[in-house]
């Protein structure tokens, strides 16, 4: 196998230093214009590669083919291309550490921010490797540009060596996932495979078909405005009473910070508003159906009692649907994840299949009808300024993706 380092280094730079941060609030599709961007670049590499059958789709999607050599299922990689709204993404300023030395990183742009290996093992195993950061002031970006990178590179390659058996393979570099909008609709007739994969896992070795199931809460707390020299008697002010709702929901467990494996939580992401009216968003997790329900019937019940002490307010509690757990759908089917430990396995890796805690556009794309596990690209400590991903990590991906597409064409035929 050759070697993909320097390909994958210089791509992700490339990628990461492009703004393509996704906006809840926004209703467009994308919900931001500077995904485009990253979209327009991905439509104009793929045909410099030799794709066929590029397209930007209407709603956002960049879908390309890698045309077979031999008979085969449809097999399609995706990754996301925009960076997780909770921290700074603008002006990312990609940085590598090469044949990394097993002492703490720090960064350029925030001298007091320091990433070390004793408190993040994962980091421990890395000595001698190249790892990419940012410079302190921004997340990195690695999720998902370091999948999209080992998708690019794992393409060209195909591309440029046509004697390598593989079934046709459709690429899909998405916006959105973020937010929860990531597979929109149209997008399993579009890109038309049996089965699919998400490069958008951590650890090397990653192959992961259990996710969180995922609901969206918006609480809109309206009080009763005044000016506050006039305000006795009168006024209700939103704030406390969105405030009473978030410190009403348990503390100390149903968190994020305070669960762990199986468990899930209630997590508030955020907080918008004024005296007059507020707007508390929160995320609902939970691997089982009838955990996630009971989630939210707490979160309307305390919005219930805190709705009981002020008539004067109104509350509204609103749930929506994000994405279900894909293990749902892949135990009825596992070719797709029997296929990528076989891969592995002949890559000589250890297979490592967990319960998630977050989901991807795999969870759902299984849901439509394509059952779609997610595979590691080794990024680390995503959604932050501390994250990193390894160069040689990514490499690995980079095989798997390869081994994949060879095993299917040598083993699989067309349903």
């Amino acid at each position: 196998m050759p070697t993909f380092d320097t390909e994958l280094r210089d791509r992700l730079i490339r990628y990461c230093a492009i703004d393509s941060q996704s906006d809840q609030d926004s209703t467009s599709a994308p919900s931001t214009d500077c995904q485009h961007v990253m979209l327009d670049l991905l439509q104009e590499e793929l045909h410099e590669i030799g794709a066929v059958d590029v397209v930007k789709t209407s709603y956002g999607t960049v879908i390309a083919t890698i045309p077979g050599t031999v008979e085969g299922p449809r097999i399609g990689f995706l990754a996301h291309v925009d960076t997780a709204p909770q921290f700074n993404a603008t002006g990312v300023k990609p940085r590598v550490i090469e044949r990394y030395n097993g002492g703490a990183i720090t960064f350029p742009d925030d001298p007091e921010l320091i990433l070390r290996p004793q408190d993040f093992p994962y980091l421990k195993d890395k000595i001698g490797q190249d790892i990419v950061t940012a410079s302190g002031r921004t997340l990195l970006g690695a999720d998902d540009k370091a999948g999209i990178a080992i998708i690019m590179t794992a393409a060209r390659h195909m591309l440029e060596h046509p004697e390598m058996p593989r079934p046709t393979i459709r690429v899909a570099f998405t916006p959105d996932e973020e937010i929860g909008r990531g597979v929109d609709d149209r997008l399993p007739a579009d890109l038309g495979v049996n089965f699919a994969y998400t490069f958008d896992g951590e650890d090397l070795g990653e192959i992961i078909y259990e996710t969180f199931s995922a609901d969206f809460a918006a609480v809109t707390v309206k009080g009763v405005s005044i000016h506050p020299g006039n305000a006795k008697d009168q006024l209700v002010n939103a704030i406390h009473l969105a405030s009473k709702i978030v410190d009403t929901l348990p503390q100390v467990t149903l968190t994020p910070e305070t669960t762990d494996g199986h468990e899930g939580f209630i997590h508030a992401i955020d907080m918008k508003g004024s005296a007059a009216e507020m707007v508390v968003r929160f995320i609902l997790r939970d691997f089982e159906l009838d955990g996630l329900a009971a989630k939210g019937a707490l979160l309307r019940q305390v919005c219930e009692t805190i709705a009981a002490t002020e008539p004067r307010a109104t509350i509204d509690c609103k749930i929506t649907t994000q994405y279900r757990n894909m293990r749902y759908w892949l135990e009825n089917d596992m070719t797709p994840v029997e296929l990528a430990r076989d891969a592995l396995a002949s890559l000589d890796m250890d297979v490592l299949s967990v319960p998630i805690r977050g989901g991807t556009d795999g969870s759902r794309l299984t849901e439509l009808g394509v059952p779609c596990p997610n595979l590691f690209t080794g990024m680390q400590n995503i959604h932050g300024p501390l994250e990193w991903v390894s160069v040689q990590d990514m490499a690995k991906a980079t095989e798997l993706c390869l081994r994949i597409t060879q095993k299917a064409g040598a083993t699989l035929s067309e349903p």
